[in-house]
């Protein structure tokens, strides 16, 4: 009958904060702990094997990646996930999460760097475990392990170089170009990479004990007793099956659609736009800052010039400067989301982040020659650091979070998957793109190989147009800050409109 909900979807909506909701954050997020880890690493990584790859005798300068390894380096991972998360998002809607979370489980093992592949599978599933409440925050918190991973690539490159190079000194590339680089840096970068791989495998065993989610065993594959035994299980309630209600919500014509068909693009099309627009649009603003951070730290002064240093200092101190923004803005703004989320909302959360990263991008492009000088580069770094701040404390996490509640049970995974493949897109160009741009107008100052870009100036300029055009596209992302997924959707049963009802601002 029209407005029943099924008994374990009630359950979960209304369940109390309990261990299960921790231990699913904790094995949802440690993939997104490598994932940071990863992105962390990757910018010390390049620095390192250009070093040792492509040094080329009699310059002034250390070796670096030419172009199109740098772009390789930066970009293949981005293309590969691409790919994943629309293939293994669209598969979880069709095989079921827990099965194809355990196939992306072990290619991650095998194949750590495509980790993002199961982004759309530890979102869905964890919204799907949460109540109403919350789930905004245990989302959240599954993306905010990110932080941790952060953390943990810093102390941990940190660490390592430190020990290399008190073990293994060197003089500074000015000094002597070639003894600058020892023959064990080449160790360096490898072990700081193969840790990462850790995580991945130490969790494997619990997530194949995690039960499929209620939600797609009644909805999706019609088992309502299946469920329900599932769930009574995990909240150790007794749970009817109300498995007439699966069969009336099975034989209600009105929900009987297909992705991309007329009825899904009246109802949920603008969603996913929002979705995929506001993804796209922040990748592209965040890796870019992310990826070039330590570039953009040397054009101001704030790391010494590579060649006052050898190869393993460079890794050092690039590792130091990025793990204290990390520490400041970075980290705390994820766990700024999680603590806020279900207070102010998803909306509010997102359109503020993107504000703000507006104002601090034009705040550092329009005067940047006066950042440049000494005794403006704190400054500089602190404005720097809030743009981190405000993308955690707003879209990176937020976009990440809607997808997984707006969208209809059989679809959730593969509209989570398109719309976090749309964020590897802008994750595309903003790393192909900046490596180019950013380099000087002046052929004479662009890094080996590179063709004159705009400068940095310029190139924090575009960033700051892309934000802007974040804030427009979030008036298009619903709010579902205190609904169940099924109202959100319009899966209750209860009005075949109700989808088209969902506004942008709650009504309070």
């Amino acid at each position: 009958m029209p407005g029943d909900q099924l008994q374990v979807l009630n359950a979960l909506d209304v369940a109390k904060t309990q261990w299960y909701h921790f231990t699913a954050i904790v094995i949802a997020g440690m993939g997104f702990f490598t994932d940071a880890y990863d992105l962390f690493c990757i910018s010390l990584v390049t620095k390192l094997l250009g070093r040792i790859y492509y040094h080329v005798p009699g310059s002034l300068e250390p070796g670096s990646l030419p172009p199109n390894v740098a772009a390789a380096v930066n970009g293949v991972a981005f293309c590969g996930t691409l790919t994943g998360q629309l293939f293994f998002g669209w598969l979880g809607d069709k095989l079921g999460r827990k099965k194809v979370y355990g196939m992306t489980l072990m290619v991650m093992v095998l194949a750590w760097s495509w980790d993002w592949w199961r982004l759309p599978l530890s979102a869905t599933i964890m919204s799907e475990y949460a109540n109403k409440k919350t789930r905004g925050a245990f989302i959240a918190a599954v993306f905010g392990m990110q932080g941790f991973g952060i953390m943990a690539g810093g102390i941990f490159a940190i660490v390592i170089s430190a020990v290399f190079e008190a073990k293994f000194p060197a003089p500074t590339y000015a000094e002597d170009a070639l003894r600058s680089t020892v023959p064990q840096a080449d160790f360096v970068w490898r072990i700081i990479l193969m840790f990462g791989a850790l995580p991945a495998a130490m969790t494997y065993y619990s997530r194949s004990k995690m039960p499929e989610t209620a939600r797609y065993t009644a909805l999706v594959a019609k088992d309502a007793k299946q469920a329900a035994s599932d769930m009574a299980r995990v909240l150790q309630v007794e749970i009817d099956s109300d498995q007439r209600i699966v069969e009336e919500i099975s034989n209600d014509k009105s929900k009987d659609f297909s992705l991309f068909s007329k009825e899904f693009m009246k109802r949920h099309g603008l969603h996913l736009l929002g979705t995929t627009s506001t993804w796209f649009l922040l990748d592209i603003a965040f890796y870019s800052q992310n990826l070039f951070q330590k570039d953009i730290f040397s054009a101001i002064g704030w790391i010494p010039p590579a060649q006052t240093m050898n190869a393993i200092q460079e890794v050092f101190k690039i590792a130091r400067a990025q793990t204290l923004i990390a520490l400041c803005s970075t980290v705390p703004g994820y766990w700024f989301t999680v603590a806020f989320i279900d207070v102010i909302g998803r909306f509010a959360i997102q359109l503020m982040g993107f504000s703000f990263m507006t104002v601090f991008m034009f705040a550092l492009a329009i005067p940047y020659n006066h950042w440049t000088h000494k005794e403006n580069r704190i400054g500089f770094v602190v404005m720097y650091s809030l743009t981190f701040f405000f993308a955690n404390f707003g879209p990176n996490v937020t976009t990440f979070v809607v997808p997984a509640e707006i969208f209809p049970a059989r679809f959730r995974s593969t509209c989570h998957g398109i719309s976090a493949a749309s964020g590897k897109l802008g994750a595309i160009v903003g790393a192909f793109g900046f490596l180019y741009l950013a380099q000087s107008p002046d052929k004479n100052k662009t890094s080996a190989g590179y063709p004159p870009g705009i400068g940095v100036r310029n190139s924090l300029i575009m960033l700051g147009v892309v934000n802007f055009l974040g804030i427009l596209f979030t008036f298009l992302v619903p709010e579902a800050k205190g609904k169940s997924l099924e109202e959100i959707s319009g899966e209750n049963g209860e009005n075949e409109n109700t989808n088209n009802g969902n506004r942008t601002v709650p009504i309070v």
